[in-house]
């Protein structure tokens, strides 16, 4: 192919037959990763896609062979395949490049110390603020996702969904609650109880009437007058 101009016919089909000789090298460089969140076909096609880059942009007269520039092509297409497309979260590139180098550093110098390095370690190792580390470390853990449905609990009856709160629709009540209380307070005492009977007994008209020994007429006028009491003392609370 080098020897070849780049309008020869021969070269469309030479080109093929060089992708499909070196696709086993692919692969294999593929399995290296597999494993690691991301699907082996996905692993593979990213792995032929850096091939090809590799024998399209090789250039012979540089005094390397083949494999040489190949290999380093595909690992290189494959972890850019890592940092750009296996995230749960999208964040900054920055980030992602970080967890890369937390993660080589922990490795390193895990065989160099002997143990677990702290974030003061990786930080000194990598030359960064011990804080960059922190936020690096805390950004890795958008790089996977935990589902909803993840059963938790000693006897995995929740869900991990079930434990997630939710909109509070009452709060919106709290304050009207806090304000009707000393309002409530201005009412006479009978009218208070129709209203409780009424609103927080849920009775009907008719069993309060039989309740308090009056006629279901004279409670509905009794209940119209205590709201109608009500909002005006709210009113006036407020405009004060």
């Amino acid at each position: 192919m080098a020897a070849m101009q780049a309008d020869d016919p021969r070269r469309p089909a030479l080109r093929d037959r060089t992708i499909e000789a070196w696709l086993p090298l692919a692969r294999h460089l593929a399995r290296r990763y597999s494993g690691r969140g991301a699907a082996d076909e996905d692993l593979a096609q990213t792995a032929a896609l850096g091939l090809i880059k590799a024998v399209d942009h090789f250039d012979s007269t540089r005094g390397i062979d083949f494999t040489g520039y190949a290999i380093p092509t595909i690992i290189g297409e494959i972890k850019r395949y890592f940092r750009d497309r296996t995230w749960a979260v999208r964040v900054p590139r920055r980030l992602q490049e970080l967890r890369l180098s937390i993660s080589a550093a922990n490795s390193t110098l895990t065989q160099t110390l002997g143990r677990s390095p702290t974030v003061a370690d990786i930080a000194t190792y990598l030359e960064l603020s011990e804080e960059t580390v922190l936020e690096g470390l805390e950004g890795a853990r958008a790089y996977q996702a935990t589902s909803l449905s993840t059963p938790v609990g000693a006897d995995g009856n929740r869900e991990l969904g079930d434990t997630l709160g939710a909109d509070d629709h009452e709060m919106d009540r709290v304050e009207i609650r806090v304000a009707l209380g000393p309002a409530l307070v201005r009412l006479p005492e009978r009218e208070r109880e129709i209203l409780n009977l009424r609103f927080h007994g849920n009775l009907t008209q008719a069993q309060i009437a039989d309740r308090v020994g009056v006629s279901q007429m004279h409670i509905s006028r009794l209940v119209a007058r205590s709201l109608a009491t009500l909002r005006r003392h709210l009113s006036d609370d407020s405009a004060f």
